[in-house]
């Protein structure tokens, strides 16, 4: 009776353990976690979304989005670069610290010098100050979702506080989408593909959504402001235009909205 019951303990305790480490302790660490301020600035991040942005969740999520497009932009290291911000007053000793340094150069300020080692950078900073010249050290954020340019630094858990659920999804079938409203901010572009995502990129295996827009005659020869430019196989019969309905504007404002630009102290941008 003795074993039965300390088997019953220490399967119970191993249960509560786990429970602990992966439910409770990510919500003491994150949970709990509330507005916080863009670096050097005194604004509120993140932004609040549209009541139509919010709309757009929903279309997003109910169309599967999520199943091939990521928003968790992922960072694997950082450099440290020497930029000069001001060449001084002592050109002869920056000559001489800067022997290639062009003059033609010296008119396109701010210049990234080198990237190194932070003490190695920080060096050269000094020694640049020293020739009076005005340089800083930058710490720039690298890996390959930043070399792609899907964002200018890793998603942190305070870029999700608004969202419930989370989407940062599983696949990238498709690109993405964490910094998708700032890398491309453009509504015409995003209602031309989505209506036929060939347009934009061919070779593209994203399928069309044409039930998210309307296939109607053009009234008293007006077309409507809201008409795609349709042309070559995609254009609608003669007479007719397709326009986005709602829900087709509902989701690229969702996907305008979706801006991890901000630098936080946790997250600086490259540059």
């Amino acid at each position: 009776m003795n074993r039965v019951l300390v088997i019953f303990i220490s399967a119970f305790g191993a249960f509560a353990l786990s429970v602990f480490l992966f439910l409770l302790n990510p919500q003491l660490q994150v949970g709990q976690q509330t507005f916080t301020t863009v670096l050097n600035s005194a604004d509120s991040y993140p932004r609040e979304m549209s009541g139509v942005a919010h709309q757009g969740e929903d279309i997003y999520r109910a169309n599967g989005c999520a199943y091939c497009h990521s928003q968790q932009v992922r960072q694997t290291g950082v450099r440290f670069d020497v930029v000069l911000t001001g060449a001084g007053t002592n050109a002869a000793a920056l000559q001489a610290l800067l022997p290639k340094l062009s003059a033609d150069q010296l008119q396109k300020l701010p210049l990234a010098l080198a990237s190194g080692s932070r003490d190695d950078m920080l060096k050269l900073a000094g020694q640049l100050k020293a020739a009076s010249a005005r340089a800083e050290v930058q710490s720039v954020p690298t890996g390959p979702d930043i070399a792609r340019g899907w964002g200018l630094r890793r998603s942190v858990a305070v870029d999700y506080i608004l969202e419930s659920p989370v989407m940062l999804g599983a696949q990238r079938i498709g690109p993405d989408l964490a910094n998708i409203g700032a890398r491309n901010p453009d509504a015409n572009w995003q209602l031309l593909h989505l209506y036929n995502p060939q347009m934009q990129a061919a070779g593209s295996v994203m399928p069309p959504y044409p039930y998210l827009f309307e296939v109607k005659k053009i009234a008293f020869n007006r077309p409507s402001p809201d008409a795609l430019a349709l042309t070559g196989k995609f254009a609608p019969p003669d007479g007719c235009e397709v326009v986005p309905t709602a829900d087709a504007l509902r989701l690229v404002a969702y996907l305008q909205s979706l801006r991890q630009d901000a630098p936080l102290f946790e997250a600086p941008l490259s540059k």
